[in-house]
Formats: structure tokens, C-alpha cells, sequence
């Protein structure tokens, strides 16, 4: 048998382990570790790299920004912003049909902006939000939805964990791929906003009304949530602005939101010491998540099979678009029996060389020498008069720069190279934003939606059948999303200086 075959047959063979309820990181680790050995024809090869891989993987230094983010999620909930958030939200929105359940939306994206996982963000948010529903006269069904769907906002909105492992397994600007995910996270909320105005007019009978609030209430409730933004502009407007790394914007975040809970009264030495622990535990578990799956991908790399599937796709004739269709519908479909940090870590290193051979080009030699020519003049370069007209006048015109303009800015290496690698930087982050949501999408679509059992759990009283009628128009909303982002790249990446 071919090393490709074994690596094809190792697919079926993880499925196998994950259903027999072996842990993602394990089975991933064990299918590597043997199909190693059988690569190899023997085991010195396999703990060699099992020797190798422990170092290699846990060295990194962008992985300490996972602690740090999951510790903030961890004492925002202590300092009670969760509450502030769906309380300003609920004064503005919670008086309209189907309002609390908008306000639980809102409160969602904002408790995403300082959480970044999308599984604490709907435990976290159904604990606040789900009496309120109920108490209103919300169908569980409708309410359990709800929730799930903005529980997936945690994980877009960033900062988010799942983006910053999708930048370390692409070599990607970890800032820039939170600037991306800006847009298509508010397109998200507003979304599913929309998506409940139609629903309560169509079951009038799943939402009832809830008393408007007095406007001193309202601006009082909006006045609590400072701490939310300023932890949110603190952590990834100093991130953007080149103030601290994301890792020290990721601890400066977790010390404000420690602080800002200890101010509130939620923050105590026990307290303290359980936020410690769950955060150990979350980030042991992902990491031999990321562990597990560095094994197994160093095996398929050994089998030389994600470079036969870049070449057989590449061979094919396909149309870019069309081979990202399929690889995004295979998303869709994976993630309905896994989670979404274990699809990104297994099959990005799969299906990213695939995207590189793909001809994207999504900017011109005269928009780089815009964008190279934006950044000059920021800097304050000094020009001659006749110089700067000239190059104003090539600018608006939409025409390439000359060899004496570039130079009399001080571009450098402002070719063809130059401009493949942008192309590609623009490929990596728009790709990144589409597969972050379809992977959320396979959060929320039956039967095996993460969020929906940890929100059902929280309502047992719920059937999960209801659960999964109510939550198909929010599925259907994150499939009009993606199919505008697709048709609409530049959405995602106008925000990037390339």
C-alpha cells in the first residue's frame, strides 16, 4: 500500500476514534504515532518525533496568548459585565417584538469582544439571558436558539482563539486577522437581529413583550459597560496600533478585566484561584488539541498527501472559486461531528497549500503602489512640489507608479514579488474570516451542534428537537453571509494596510 493511501485511510479511521468518544486530541495523536510506524517500518522514527514535536510545538510564543484570553473571558464573568452588557442592551431593544432576545444577541457580540470562545461566551451568556427569556414569555425552543447562535459570536468577534491558531498555522499577522474579523462579526449580529425581527412576526406566539425601560434606567445601564470597551479598544486598538504584541495585549487584557472584577467585588482570593484552574484546564486541553494534531499532520506530511491534493486539484482545471466552494462545504459538513478548534488545527494544514496555488488576485501592481504610496505620505515624506503632482495625478488616475515616484517615495522592492505576497496575505485572511464561519455555522447546525447541547443543558425543560427547528433560520443567515463575503472579498480586507 502507497503512503498516500495509508494517509487517505487514516481519515475514516480518526472519524472512527472521535465517535467511540475518544478525546480529538488523543485520537489525533494515536493515528499519527501508528500511522508512523507504519510508514516507517518501525518506531525510531515515530518517538524521535515524538521527542522533537513536544518541543517544537509548546516553544511557540504566540500560543501564550491562549491562556491569556481565556483567563479575561474568565474574570470578565467575575466582574459581572456579562449582566451590564445584556441589561444596557435590553433598556435600548428589550421593549421591541422580540427584543430580548435581540438584546441577548447584542450582549453576546459584546461579551465576544473580550472572550474569544465561542462555547464560555453561550454558557456564560444563556446563564444572564435565559431567565429574562423565559420570564418574557419566549418559546425554549426559540430562546435556546437564540442563544446558541450568539454564542457563536465569541469566536468571530475577536479576539478570538480560534483566529489566533488559524495565524500561527498560516504565518499570519495576528492583528490584521482581528481588524478582518471586525466587519463580518457586526454583519453576524446584525443578522441574526434580522432573523428574529422575521421569526416573532411569523410565530407571533414564540415572544412576548417586555415593559419599556425609563431613559434614566437605560442611559444608567449604558453607563456600566465602560469597562467592556475599554478592555475591548485597550486590547485590540493596541494591539492594531503596534502599542504591545497580541500577547502582551492578550495579558493586558486579562490584568484590566482582573482589576475591573476585583473593583466589582467579584474577584476574591478563591475566586482568584478557580479562575487560575479552569484557565489551566481549558488551555491543557487545548493545547493537546494542538499537540495532537501537529502528530498527525507531521504524518501526512510524511505521506506527502496534502501536496497530492494541492497538485490533483491544481491539475483539475477548476475554477478558484469553485475548489473553494467545495472546500467550504466539506467544512460545513465536518463541522456538524466536530468542534471547531480540532477542524481548523487538522485540516488547515490540508487545504491551506491548496489555497496558495489558487489564483486569487485581488489587487493590481497600481493599488500596491497606492496602498505602498498611502503609507509614505503618512510617514511624512518630504517631496518636491512638481514630484508630488505628479504622483497625485498617477494616483488618481488609477495608473502604476514610475521608477523615479517610487523611488522619490522611498518604495523599495515594490514588484511583481511584492505583489504575489500580497495577494497571497489577502488570500490567507479573507480564507481565514470564511473558514472561522462556517466552522461556526457547524456550531449551531443539527444534530451535533456544540453550542446547542451546552445551551440545552442549561434548559432541560427544552426538547433539543424544538431547539433545532428554531436555530435553522440563524443557519440560514450565516450561509447569506458567507455566500456575500465569497462574492465580496474586498468586505473582509478593506480594513488591512496590505
Amino acid at each position: 500500500m502507497s503512503d498516500i493511501a495509508i494517509g487517505i485511510l487514516s481519515f475514516p479511521a480518526l472519524l472512527a476514534l472521535i465517535f467511540l468518544r475518544v478525546p480529538i486530541g488523543l485520537a489525533m495523536f494515536l493515528i499519527g504515532l501508528f500511522g508512523l510506524i507504519w510508514v516507517t517500518g518501525g518506531s525510531l522514527v515515530p518517538l524521535a518525533r515524538l521527542e522533537t514535536e513536544t518541543f517544537t510545538t509548546f516553544a511557540s510564543y504566540s500560543l501564550s496568548i491562549i491562556p491569556m484570553f481565556l483567563l479575561m473571558g474568565h474574570f470578565a464573568t467575575l466582574g459581572g459585565m456579562s449582566q451590564a452588557l445584556f441589561q444596557a442592551a435590553a433598556g435600548f431593544l428589550g421593549h421591541r417584538k422580540g427584543g430580548v432576545a435581540m438584546a441577548a444577541i447584542g450582549s453576546s457580540a459584546g461579551f465576544g469582544a473580550i472572550c474569544g470562545s465561542s462555547l464560555a461566551t453561550a454558557a456564560t451568556m444563556s446563564r444572564v439571558a435565559l431567565p429574562e427569556l423565559k420570564r418574557y414569555g419566549y418559546a425554549g425552543g426559540f430562546s435556546t436558539a437564540t442563544l446558541a447562535a450568539g454564542g457563536t459570536l465569541g469566536i468571530l468577534i475577536p479576539p478570538s482563539v480560534v483566529l489566533v491558531i488559524y495565524a500561527i498555522l498560516t504565518e499570519q499577522n495576528i492583528a490584521k486577522l482581528f481588524l478582518a474579523a471586525f466587519i463580518p462579526g457586526i454583519m453576524a449580529a446584525i443578522g441574526y437581529v434580522i432573523v428574529i425581527s422575521i421569526y416573532v412576526r411569523v410565530n407571533p406566539e414564540s415572544a412576548g413583550l417586555r415593559p419599556p425601560m425609563p431613559w434614566a434606567e437605560r442611559f444608567a445601564a449604558l453607563v456600566k459597560i465602560w469597562p467592556v470597551l475599554l478592555v475591548f479598544g485597550l486590547v485590540v486598538g493596541g494591539i492594531y496600533a503596534g502599542w504591545f504584541t497580541p500577547t502582551e495585549g492578550a495579558a493586558v487584557g486579562a490584568f484590566g478585566t482582573g482589576l475591573i472584577a476585583w473593583f466589582n467585588g467579584g474577584l476574591t482570593r478563591a475566586t482568584l484561584a478557580e479562575s487560575f484552574v479552569v484557565t489551566a484546564r481549558a488551555s491543557a486541553m487545548i493545547f493537546f488539541i494542538i499537540f495532537g494534531a501537529a502528530f498527525y499532520n507531521g504524518f501526512l506530511a510524511l505521506t506527502q498527501l496534502p501536496q497530492s491534493i494541492a497538485e490533483f486539484v491544481g491539475s483539475q482545471g477548476y475554477s478558484p472559486f469553485m475548489v473553494l466552494l467545495i472546500i467550504l462545504c466539506f467544512y460545513l459538513i465536518l463541522g456538524c461531528v466536530m468542534d471547531s478548534l480540532s477542524m481548523i488545527l487538522l485540516t488547515i494544514p490540508i487545504f491551506w497549500p491548496v489555497m496558495m496555488e489558487l489564483d486569487f488576485n485581488f489587487i493590481s501592481m497600481a493599488e500596491l503602489h497606492a496602498m505602498r504610496a498611502a503609507e509614505a505620505f503618512r510617514a511624512g515624506v518630504d517631496l518636491a512640489p512638481e514630484m508630488l503632482r505628479s504622483i497625485e495625478d498617477a494616483l488618481a488616475a488609477g495608473a502604476e507608479l514610475t521608477r523615479e515616484q517610487t523611488r522619490a517615495l522611498g518604495l523599495r522592492r515594490v514588484n511583481s514579488l511584492a505583489l504575489e505576497r500580497a495577494n497571497l496575505e489577502l488570500v490567507a485572511i479573507w480564507f481565514g474570516i470564511l473558514v472561522l464561519i462556517v466552522v461556526e455555522v457547524g456550531l449551531i447546525t443539527p444534530p451535533v451542534g456544540m453550542n446547542l447541547f451546552v445551551i440545552n443543558a442549561m434548559d432541560p425543560k427544552t426538547r433539543i428537537t424544538d431547539t433545532y427547528r428554531a436555530v435553522l433560520p440563524f443557519v440560514a443567515s450565516d450561509l447569506i453571509r458567507v455566500a456575500i463575503l465569497v462574492a465580496f472579498p474586498a468586505i473582509t480586507y478593506f480594513l488591512i494596510a496590505v
